[in-house]
């Protein structure tokens, strides 16, 4: 359900993406409001300029709000955004304990108004070597042996 103050910190993620545009930058822009509604940090696409295929400002966000967050206030902070999370900004988003998105624009009608803004799918193969690829992961979950003073 989206409420009045949705509508309005939405509109505040849609200006930072108009405002992207004028720096040269891509039309995509996000911010963290947290438990209480304030906004805690903005930021808009910078992959152009970064040269930097990551730096779309969901995942910027995700982690600002793993790094700066504590886990409670983060599953009560909403992140803003003017166009739906793509997968890896969603991976990072559901990594950092946000409790919330809220989104302007889906991927779908995205793609309708850019159709060059889709992208395909790399195929992937596995699960393969489960014997050996396990070692590294159990040994990194082992508890610590007991110390012996």
């Amino acid at each position: 359900m989206i409420s009045t103050t949705d509508e309005t910190l939405l509109r505040r993620a849609i200006d930072i993406a108009t405002r992207a545009i004028e720096l040269g930058d891509a039309p995509y822009g996000s911010l963290l409001a947290g438990p209480d509604g304030t906004i805690l940090v903005e930021a808009h696409n910078t992959v152009r300029r970064d040269d930097d295929i990551t730096a779309h400002p969901e995942l910027k966000l995700a982690r600002w709000a793993a790094r700066e967050l504590d886990a409670d206030t983060a599953a009560r902070t909403t992140m803003y955004t003017s166009c739906q999370p793509c997968g890896m900004c969603t991976g990072g988003i559901d990594r950092s304990g946000l409790g919330r998105v809220v989104y302007a624009l889906s991927t779908a009608q995205l793609v309708d108004l850019n159709p060059g803004s889709a992208r395909p799918g790399v195929p992937q193969d596995g699960p393969a070597l489960f014997e050996v690829a396990r070692l590294p992961i159990e040994e990194y979950h082992r508890p610590p042996a007991p110390r012996r003073d």
